[in-house]
């Protein structure tokens, strides 16, 4: 009886973490996107693109779990499992179109002969605003960063945050104390690379999950040899493992057993030992695993590419 209350009590310090240090970047967001208006800065407007992203981030890793708990349905045999999947593949493409903006833009500003006039008192202000509503954040996630993967997502996102509000603040102080305005573009184009190549990871680790390919770390010719060496086992054939969410691989075989574990009643531990092997035996462990087993005639009735 005690221990739900306290799983209870867990989740909502961790919603009330994200909570709190959605509003902050939200708000961070607004300011940014105010200032990149009021002082022309490049830097300060890809970091609010980039700060967008990570808002969307934050709401999503509190939608989630609400999302993930609802059963699953006739309609929705695995719920809304892949919610997070999508969300994160959206916030990518934006970010990377983000980036990508930054690049064009940021290496025309320094190729041009007329630098773009940037305020760099006023960019100044919003960069250390920036870094200390980032800080603000990290010291909200900390506390909780090791409990569940959403948090920790949520700091690492916020930490790179804060390196781009620090790239804001080092081209201000360039541009007010040197009068060097390129120093913005320069900026802008640190936070793209910052930014970019965590743009196409997510958006490679989103792709993966959607087109079902096997789990990282799990080696399917590696399932296949330990399937085969449980005992009364004869073949495998139709093997797949793929993930419905980042956190859940899921694993379909047709095994091929002796056809004496039929008679003599022997298939259902045939059956435990089979789900007992993928869900122990890897460092990925599938809890997920249905199995067909057969006798070794079923192959006769099973359509060509099936065998």
């Amino acid at each position: 009886m005690s221990a739900e209350p306290s799983h209870d009590h867990a989740a909502g310090a961790s919603s009330a973490r994200l909570l709190l240090a959605f509003l902050i970047t939200a708000t961070i967001l607004v300011a940014e996107v105010v200032g990149s208006v009021l002082t022309g800065s490049l830097a300060l407007l890809v970091d609010a693109g980039h700060m967008l992203t990570d808002a969307g981030g934050l709401l999503i890793a509190l939608l989630a779990a609400r999302l993930m708990a609802r059963p699953p349905s006739e309609r929705r045999t695995w719920g809304f499992a892949r919610a997070e999947v999508l969300g994160a593949g959206a916030q990518a493409t934006v970010l990377l179109a983000v980036g990508i903006y930054a690049v064009v833009e940021g290496v025309q500003r320094l190729l041009s002969s007329e630098p773009t006039e940037v305020t760099g008192g006023l960019l100044l202000v919003f960069g250390v605003v920036g870094l200390l509503g980032n800080i603000a954040s990290l010291l909200i996630l900390a506390g909780g960063r090791d409990s569940n993967l959403n948090l920790r997502a949520a700091f690492l996102e916020v930490a790179a945050d804060a390196l781009g509000s620090v790239a804001v603040i080092v081209s201000a102080v360039l541009i007010q104390t040197l009068g060097w305005t390129r120093a913005d573009a320069v900026a802008g184009l640190v936070i793209a690379v910052l930014i970019i190549p965590r743009a196409v990871s997510i958006l490679r680790e989103a792709g993966s999950v959607l087109l079902e390919s096997v789990p990282p770390g799990l080696d399917l010719a590696e399932v296949r040899e330990h399937i085969l060496g449980v005992d009364h086992v004869l073949d495998v054939h139709d093997l797949h493992a793929s993930r419905i969410g980042t956190g859940t691989p899921v694993l379909t075989a047709h095994v091929v057993v002796e056809s004496g574990c039929f008679e003599d009643g022997h298939a259902p531990q045939m059956l435990d030992a089979l789900q007992t092997c993928v869900a122990g035996h890897f460092d990925v462990s599938v809890e997920h695993s249905t199995f067909q087993l057969e006798p070794p005639q079923h192959a006769e009735h099973e359509h060509e590419h099936h065998r």
